[in-house]
């Protein structure tokens, strides 16, 4: 009875009900925009070290984030595959340098030198060429989100980076830079010429453990063995790496806010409109009043109307959101829509019209049923 009733009273005034859907398709929207492109923006500045396959991460000393990394000696290299527990271990190289354009141009770039007979840091989502094409000195990979700003048009093509020669064999979808910095993955020692290394020198070292191997002693251990570098994990890497540009920097500061101030507007726009759809039933609610309905009855057509509309709103408003994701694919900036945060939506969005609908509930609750007969 309350349920047929609330659906009446829904769909009763057309325009108010459009109203209404509209403003909780805008909060749904907002919220699912913004809170998106701070999970994208979270997991662009450590892609590279969560994507890596490693365990442990070898580093100069004090190194905060990834992109600060130091030289260290390649050497080093032997030690660490020497040490119980280590199955695998490979060089990696991060450094920026600069890209010349076609047009002469320069472009900055960050160089991700690795080892293509390992799968440790390798290039992932290659949709042109094989990994194995970076074994050829100069072969390089980028990206096609950044074809236009790098000048790239073909496979083949031939570029300069830091007076280099080299060659785009390659294109991965989809790896984006937090910095406005493309990546370029080339084989290690390509790498060393283009970021200005020396022979003998590395920028971290890539550790994958033996399966069943304890990761905490492991990571003492090599701690030990070896001097003026760190050694921390895959985990404690991208955790750093993320809180560096997400809060130090204070870029992360400044979208945490935009999507905090997208959820207060979202609340505000629904309670306005779930409040003003009650208002607008008064008299019908006075006439129920008039007619021996009860005030848990009254309450229940009302929160039943607005968990309709937040159920509408957030079905039209999630089906938006998926086509802004969509969009943000080819473009600078990712938004994230995880299967988890879009159930968070769903509560988030009926929590919202209800908790309009229940400060609306005040007014009816005050509300005398001689109102009705009244002019």
């Amino acid at each position: 009875m309350t349920l047929s009733l609330a659906w009446r009273n829904l769909v009763h005034d057309k325009v108010r009900l459009t109203v209404t859907i509209t403003g909780i398709v805008f909060a749904v929207v907002l919220i699912v925009v913004q809170l998106g492109l701070f999970l994208g923006f979270t997991t662009t500045t450590s892609n590279l070290i969560d994507r890596s396959g490693a365990d442990l991460w070898i580093t100069a000393r004090y190194v905060p984030y990834i992109e600060a990394g130091a030289p260290f000696s390649e050497r080093k290299l032997s030690q660490v595959l020497a040490t119980p527990g280590v199955a695998h271990a490979t060089k990696l190289i991060t450094r920026f340098s600069q890209w010349q354009r076609p047009d002469g141009r320069l472009e900055s770039v960050q160089i991700v030198g690795i080892n293509p007979d390992q799968p440790l840091g390798a290039p992932w989502n290659v949709v042109g060429g094989n990994v194995r094409d970076l074994k050829t000195p100069e072969n390089v990979f980028v990206d096609e989100l950044y074809k236009e700003k790098l000048g790239v048009t073909h496979l083949g093509q031939v570029v300069e980076i830091r007076g280099h020669r080299a060659r785009v064999a390659g294109f991965t979808r989809g790896i984006r830079s937090f910095t406005t910095s493309p990546y370029v993955f080339t084989s290690f020692k390509s790498a060393q010429d283009y970021a200005g290394l020396l022979a003998d020198q590395t920028i971290f070292m890539l550790v994958s453990a033996r399966p069943g191997t304890d990761l905490e002693p492991l990571r003492r251990s090599l701690a030990a063995r070896l001097t003026d570098v760190d050694v921390v994990t895959n985990a404690t890497f991208s955790r750093m790496t993320q809180f560096y540009w997400m809060f130090t920097t204070g870029a992360g500061v400044a979208v945490l806010l935009a999507a905090l101030l997208g959820l207060v507007v979202g609340v505000v726009v629904v309670a306005q409109t779930i409040y003003a759809t009650t208002m607008d039933h008064l008299k019908e609610y006075g006439t129920l009043k008039a007619m021996g309905a009860t005030n848990p009855y009254l309450y229940r057509v009302i929160l039943q109307q607005a968990a309709m509309s937040g159920v509408v709103g957030y079905a039209i408003g999630m089906l938006a959101s998926l086509v802004v994701v969509r969009g943000s694919e080819q473009g600078g900036a990712a938004i994230l829509l995880p299967g988890w945060m879009a159930i968070a939506m769903f509560g988030v969005t009926l929590a919202m019209c209800l908790t309009a609908a229940i400060v609306s509930i005040n007014k009816v609750t005050r509300l005398d049923p001689a109102t009705v007969f009244k002019g």
